[in-house]
Formats: C-alpha cells, sequence, structure tokens
C-alpha cells in the first residue's frame, strides 16, 4: 500500500525570521522550527528576552539559534546572513516581520522621519534581505520569502497612514518580486493578520479590544500561532505552485 508523505515537512530547511523573540514572530518561528526547519531567530534589542526565547524553542526540540542585528541596515543583514550560513546552513526561508512601533496619528502629527521608519521596516529591510539570500537561492532553484504585512492595507486603516502606506509598499514590492523570482523555484507570498492580541497589546484600551472582536465573523480572537501556521504552509514543498498572494489570518474581516 502506498502511504501519503508527510505534508509540510520542513526538514532540512533553514529559516530567519526577523523580529522573533516576541508576539507573531516567535510563534512563527516555534511553528517553522516545529515543522523540522532550523530556525534563526533575530533580535535586535533585549538579549534577556532572546536567551528565554531560543531555551523555550530549544525545550521543544528545535533547531535554533541567536542573531542580532537591525534589518534596516545593509551591513548588519550581511554579516547576519554569514553567521546563519556558518552555523545553520544555505538561508531557504525568509519570514520578515520585524516591525517598530505602530502609533495610532493623524496625518498632521507624523514627520517625515516616521514615514521613513516605517518605509525603512516594510520596504527597505525585505529587499536587503532578498538582495544578500537570492544567489544563494538562485543558485538553488528553491527559496521561500513570507512577508508579515496586515490587513490595514486593504481596510484603509485610520488614522494610520505610514504604516499602511510602507504596508502598502511591502505588498506591492511582493506582488513584483513574485513575477521575477517565479522562474527559479523561488516563491514570494504574504500574509495579513488581524489585531491579534500579543504582548505588546497587553495594556490596549478594553473598550478597542470589544470593538474589534465585534467585527471578527470567526467570533473569537485570532492567535499568533495560526500566523505561524500559515507560514509553515508558504514555506513548504507543497506550496510551490502559491506565489504573489496573500493569506488574511483575520477571521473572515476581509475577503479578495
Amino acid at each position: 500500500m502506498t502511504t501519503a508523505p508527510h505534508c509540510f515537512s520542513l526538514a532540512g530547511r533553514t529559516a530567519l525570521v526577523t523580529g522573533s523573540t516576541t508576539g507573531l514572530g516567535r510563534a512563527t518561528a516555534r511553528c517553522l522550527g516545529l515543522a523540522g526547519a532550523k530556525v534563526a531567530v533575530n533580535y535586535a534589542n533585549s538579549q534577556a528576552r532572546a536567551d528565554e526565547t531560543l531555551a523555550a524553542l530549544q525545550a521543544d526540540g528545535i533547531t535554533a539559534d541567536l542573531f542580532r542585528a537591525d534589518v534596516t541596515s545593509e551591513a548588519e543583514i550581511d554579516h547576519m546572513l554569514t553567521a546563519i550560513e556558518q552555523r545553520l546552513g544555505p538561508v531557504d526561508i525568509i519570514v520578515c516581520n520585524a516591525t517598530p512601533p505602530q502609533p495610532l496619528k493623524s496625518i498632521e502629527e507624523y514627520d517625515w522621519a516616521f514615514h521613513q521608519q516605517m518605509l525603512d521596516f516594510f520596504v527597505k529591510s525585505p529587499y536587503l534581505l532578498a538582495r544578500r539570500a537570492l544567489p544563494g537561492m538562485k543558485a538553488r532553484q528553491h527559496g521561500r520569502f513570507i512577508n508579515i504585512t496586515s490587513e490595514v492595507f486593504h481596510l484603509g486603516v485610520a488614522p494610520f497612514s505610514a504604516y499602511v502606506a510602507a504596508k502598502g509598499g511591502q505588498t506591492g514590492w511582493s506582488r513584483s518580486m513574485c513575477h521575477e523570482l517565479a522562474p527559479f523555484g523561488i516563491t514570494v507570498n504574504m500574509i495579513a493578520p488581524g489585531w491579534i492580541p500579543v504582548e505588546r497589546h497587553e495594556n490596549d484600551p478594553q473598550a478597542d479590544k470589544d470593538a474589534y472582536l465585534a467585527t471578527i465573523p470567526v467570533g473569537r480572537w485570532g492567535k499568533p500561532d495560526e500566523v505561524g501556521w500559515a507560514a509553515v504552509y508558504l514555506a513548504s514543498d507543497e506550496a510551490a505552485f502559491v506565489t504573489g498572494q496573500t493569506i488574511a489570518v483575520n477571521g473572515g474581516r476581509t475577503c479578495w
């Protein structure tokens, strides 16, 4: 009797998740690791938090290591990718998740420096990571880019114009890159989460949480792992024919 293959296995792959010591990034790193990938955990600030994350991943039997880098810096990205290649192997999967603070402000309250910070994280960083990783991916005829975007771009959420504009740029970049890289066996996809409460939402007003929850058709909050498992699928061989797409993980708040 022929048995079905184990689906969505990432055994033998190396995955980098930027900004992966908290929230959705940490959940995504864990899910990729549980699927068999070796995981490069990226962080920029708290060493204690990074150490705790690494210990938790290793306790789950995941092969992982820490890599400190500002993912908006070309020099630091190059240093980080070199270190990952030496310690974990060639990078097959890149999940662009790192984010700066996301305050809600009116247009008049923003300045260009704030807009630039958004663009640096959501357009510049994916570009620099791709440029550094692409020679190896093209040589191997395999690669996965997964950009964590957001439902805010599709909904035009306000007052949030700087963040929404940068997420729009990230989405446009992903759509163009999917066409450019498809002939090399490299896919470029997006995951657009809704509001999924993580550590940074602990002090958000309860009234805001209640109002948002009331708009989710599924009738419950999303879980960080639900973003992570979407990433596992997009990173897998089973998703080799899926590129240029956005998976909305928001309980049905957007349909397109």
